[in-house]
């Protein structure tokens, strides 16, 4: 019954929920946008140098124990109640997965295939994007699924400070003491991350097939 009723608010505000599922995509995107154009490179440089990989990664692993609450949170003083206080969270957020998986695919690259490569006379630009690069985009790609994940059920509370999103739902449910409002929300943002678990994975098995 409740969930007839959670389906019959979602369909009477069609327009609404649609526009809260593209700001939600939306915050998904940049995020694992400026999650990757940082964290590939940096990853890279991390399982090549010793010393980059201490101050880096220690970084990284901090964010990881912050809760997302409380990232949205420091970020109000700063830009207020915004996009880009919700956006500056969920990308803090999805930064340490993508990295650490970077770096550990890197890391986990066999030397013999690279001598191998060198022994080929391949410069090192060949040798990143024909051997080494191949070889670690699955597991940079467990990364990337992680963090999507872990973005879409944490840009959830981006609604608590304005930012939108299907977390709205989720507030209003709340406020309203509506279940039915309240599993808009929560079912929209599961199915959501179901259909991107689904994508990655399939990504990720795509990538491992042997070139």
């Amino acid at each position: 019954m409740i969930l007839f009723e959670a389906f019959q608010y979602a369909a009477s505000r069609a327009t609404e929920w649609r526009d809260a599922l593209g700001q939600h995509l939306l915050f998904v995107a940049v995020a694992l946008g400026i999650g990757i154009i940082v964290c590939v490179p940096l990853g890279f440089v991390t399982a090549r140098s010793r010393l980059a990989a201490l101050g880096i990664l220690n970084a990284a692993n901090a964010l990881r124990v912050i809760p997302s609450l409380a990232i949205l949170f420091l970020a109000i003083p700063y830009f207020g109640l915004s996009f880009t206080s919700a956006a500056l969270a969920l990308t803090l957020l999805a930064l340490p997965p993508i990295l650490l998986n970077t770096d550990a695919a890197f890391r986990g690259i066999a030397p013999t295939l690279q001598e191998a490569a060198l022994a080929l006379g391949m410069t090192w630009r060949q040798r990143l994007w024909r051997v080494e690069l191949p070889l670690a985009l699955p597991v940079i790609l467990t990364g990337v699924r992680a963090a999507t994940l872990e973005v879409i059920a944490s840009a959830t509370l981006a609604a608590f400070i304005g930012g939108g999103g299907l977390g709205i739902y989720v507030t209003r449910g709340f406020a309203l003491f509506d279940n039915a409002i309240l599993l808009v929300g929560a079912i929209s943002v599961a199915l959501l991350a179901l259909s991107a678990e689904l994508l990655l994975s399939g990504l990720e098995r795509l990538a491992r097939v042997p070139q």
